[in-house]
């Protein structure tokens, strides 16, 4: 049985623990960051936004992870040959510095450096997203405008404990947010429509430990007209008390239980390019998927190492809801990572 917190409660103690480990379907745990008892340089906050379609995608990172902050935007293109490029710079020691609010329900997230500007504007009714980097691709800049609008009512949230004291990841994940807006790359323009672009805010705060790896999976898009997504995910922390996954339809949270991600091998390395399945320890999540386009980049520093493997792909399976009710999908398009990092 997952535990579901139900009502506002602080959400650590006076020692800097999760006063109750579990889930929410709305952002009910206030998250203060005075209450953190780890120092500046172990807290990481950051808000990321993925925005796509069937044909492209954009994905704008505004993170500070104590002694490292990391801002990223992303452009992926399915069609044809598929292709991306990313391009993330680092700032040293922001320490807290880039004052990202407390909550994911209002506020601006703003970041700038050299030759880069990133902003998030949330005013409870919708959200905006702006972004803007020289140099993107060869000589051409990227500029990027999006209005995400029609939140849902529910959403995945999670308070997770790790073993260590003080430490926790406090998440939410807020799908199939309908996307209006375009990027610029040099003289190309690309287009959402709120008919068939959508965005996902995966919205985190807490206290990690050093090495981990952890594996997510999202998608939002439409079945028979309505809209339908995920969140699946594992790997970190202490997740007897509630895990992640979840089905969101008709703007309402359907709790899942244990999702594995079967990703191919070749000898002993993953094929991240092979077809991947998923099942559920329950039943209520059969999933194969087709990949497109593995994202993948590989910083190792030895004392520091990000190695990520975002893949975007088509998902093809059955999900149920919590009545019973079984959604049938076919290339529905999203995402599952694989992301070792020690920080």
């Amino acid at each position: 049985m997952q535990h579901e917190i139900v009502e506002a409660i602080p959400l650590l103690d006076e020692k800097g623990n999760l006063t109750q480990p579990g889930y929410a379907k709305k952002l009910l745990p206030v998250y203060e960051r005075r209450a953190v008892k780890a120092g500046a340089y172990r807290l990481k906050e950051w808000d990321y936004y993925y925005v796509g379609n069937d044909r492209f995608g954009a994905a704008m990172t505004i993170a500070d992870n104590g002694y490292m902050g990391l801002d990223s935007i992303s452009f992926l293109s399915f069609q044809g040959t598929p292709w991306q490029i990313t391009k993330s710079p680092m700032r040293a020691f922001p320490m807290g510095g880039t004052a990202l609010p407390a909550t994911s329900a209002e506020g601006t997230s703003a970041i700038s450096g050299k030759g880069y500007a990133l902003v998030f504007i949330a005013d409870g009714t919708r959200r905006v997203l702006t972004a803007h980097m020289d140099k993107f691709r060869g000589q051409d800049a990227i500029d990027i405008w999006v209005e995400l609008t029609e939140e849902p009512e529910e959403s995945m949230v999670i308070c997770t404990p790790f073993r260590k004291k003080g430490h926790f990841y406090y998440n939410q994940k807020i799908n199939c947010m309908r996307a209006r807006g375009a990027v610029k790359i040099g003289a190309e323009e690309y287009t959402f429509d709120p008919s068939d672009s959508f965005g996902v805010l995966d919205w985190g705060r807490g206290v990690w430990t050093y090495h981990n790896t952890w594996y997510w999976g999202s998608a939002s898009g439409l079945v028979n007209g309505e809209p339908f997504g995920f969140n699946i995910g594992y790997g970190f922390g202490d997740t007897s008390a509630a895990t992640e996954n979840m089905l969101f339809y008709k703007g309402k949270a359907h709790k899942l239980s244990e999702v594995t991600f079967n990703i191919p091998m070749n000898g002993k390395k993953e094929d991240y390019l092979k077809p991947w399945t998923f099942t559920s320890d329950d039943g209520r999540f059969e999933m194969d998927f087709m990949p497109v386009i593995d994202r993948a980049s590989n910083t190792d520093f030895k004392v520091l190492k990000s190695d990520q493997h975002q893949v975007f792909g088509r998902f093809t399976g059955t999900a149920v809801l919590d009545d019973g009710t079984k959604i049938q999908i076919k290339d529905f398009m999203g995402f599952a990572e694989k992301v070792e990092n020690k920080w």
